[in-house]
């Protein structure tokens, strides 16, 4: 067997054979009920039965109506069409003619007919049709003059038709919530790969940028200065390794991250291509929730100020609002706008998006004083949140004190 080269294909296929599989082997599972018609065929072929000609041509008819009312109620489209009414319009008729003729075992052919009527109708409509066919039928059934026969056809009949359906609509939700299901594992498969593209093009993105501004400043070292080119070398290695564990950790789902760390990386990229940083903090800590997503927007903007922005100076400063927002603000004196319009799924738009998913938002535009480039992140912090980063706070300023009380 010839294998499909696309996944979604192949399910689609499997997924079209299962359903047909389904209406096949449903409607067959009607088909058995038919053996309530086994007294007035038992009837007619002991001759019991008046015009018996009659008798004959409505099993076949009932029959051969039933079968195509049943395979086509595991057809959606052709469940609700007019052309399906209209066959199970001419059960009735078949039906309530033989029923009327000669009573007895030909009764049992309403309770058929409201089974197949389960099958097809929903809602108000079947409720009233059901009524409709057991009241008639116990009516019959009645007029002869069997009440027992009358209260066993009106309860079987409506009963029939009532446990059909139920029976029908909770396969089908099933089947919907199956459908469901796989939807959302495909959903949840492609928000993980965007995720995943997104934090790659974060992390290498300014790790590349580290590796190219530090080389070119080890370039114009060497023929001057071995030894500082040395520095840069090393720092060049260093970044390599950190970059290696990010991406382990990105892979790995554990990468967390603060924003005076990766402030003092961007503080290093910065100096090492000769752009003067200044660094604001005022506020209680941040929880970890916020420094992680921050720290992203540091990362990015800091790159993007290396790449595009030809500024000499950058400012960082980070802030707690007293509405409880978190705000990082990143303020350079270039020449302004340093992404294309339309950019999306990465760079700036990237972090919009990631802010966007935890309640922040992220705005960009011109400086205060109308030149360079300002990036400015904000994100709703908690309560709950900044009482837990400040009892984490005090509790690492402890452990510091008491080791150095101990050494």
């Amino acid at each position: 067997m010839r294998e499909c080269e696309a996944g979604d294909e192949c399910e689609g296929r499997r997924g079209l054979r299962a359903r047909f599989r389904l209406r096949r082997h449903g409607a067959y599972a009607f088909l058995p009920w038919l053996i309530l018609g086994a007294g007035a065929l038992s009837h007619l072929v002991q001759g019991a039965t008046p015009n018996p000609w009659l008798g004959g041509v409505h099993l076949l008819v009932f029959n051969a109506l039933y079968t195509a009312v049943v395979f086509r109620a595991f057809d959606e489209l052709r469940r609700t069409s007019r052309s399906t009414l209209y066959l199970l319009g001419a059960m009735g008729v078949a039906t309530y003619l033989v029923a009327l003729m000669y009573g007895g075992s030909w009764l049992m052919f309403i309770p058929l007919l409201s089974l197949a009527c389960g099958t097809v109708l929903r809602g108000r409509r079947l409720m009233v049709v059901l009524a409709v066919l057991s009241a008639s039928g116990a009516a019959i059934a009645a007029w002869e003059g069997d009440l027992w026969n009358a209260v066993s056809i009106g309860y079987g009949t409506y009963l029939s038709g009532l446990v059909t359906a139920t029976i029908l609509s909770l396969s089908r939700t099933v089947v919907e919530l199956h459908r469901t299901r796989q939807e959302l594992a495909r959903t949840a498969v492609e928000r993980e790969r965007l995720r995943f593209s997104r934090d790659l093009h974060d992390l290498l993105g300014h790790t590349l940028s580290v590796v190219v501004v530090k080389a070119e400043a080890a370039r114009r070292l060497v023929p001057h200065d071995a030894e500082a080119a040395g520095v840069q070398m090393r720092d060049i290695e260093e970044v390599g390794r950190h970059a290696l564990t990010e991406v382990r950790e990105a892979v790995s789902g554990y990468r967390e991250e603060s924003v005076g760390a990766e402030i003092e990386r961007a503080r290093s990229l910065l100096e090492t291509a000769g752009i003067a940083v200044w660094v604001d903090r005022e506020g209680p800590p941040l929880p970890p929730r916020a420094e992680a997503l921050l720290s992203w927007v540091v990362r990015e903007a800091a790159t993007n100020v290396v790449r595009h922005s030809g500024a000499s100076r950058c400012r960082f400063a980070v802030s707690m609002a007293a509405d409880g927002t978190a705000r990082l603000r990143v303020t350079d004196d270039g020449r302004g706008e340093q992404e294309p319009d339309g950019a999306t799924g990465s760079g700036l738009a990237g972090l919009a998006e990631r802010l966007g998913s935890s309640g922040g938002r992220l705005r960009t535009g011109p400086g205060p004083d109308g030149r360079g480039f300002t990036v400015v992140a904000e994100l709703p912090v908690f309560p709950v949140d900044v009482e837990e980063a400040a009892a984490e706070e005090r509790a690492v300023g402890q452990r510091e004190a008491r080791t150095v009380v101990g050494s």
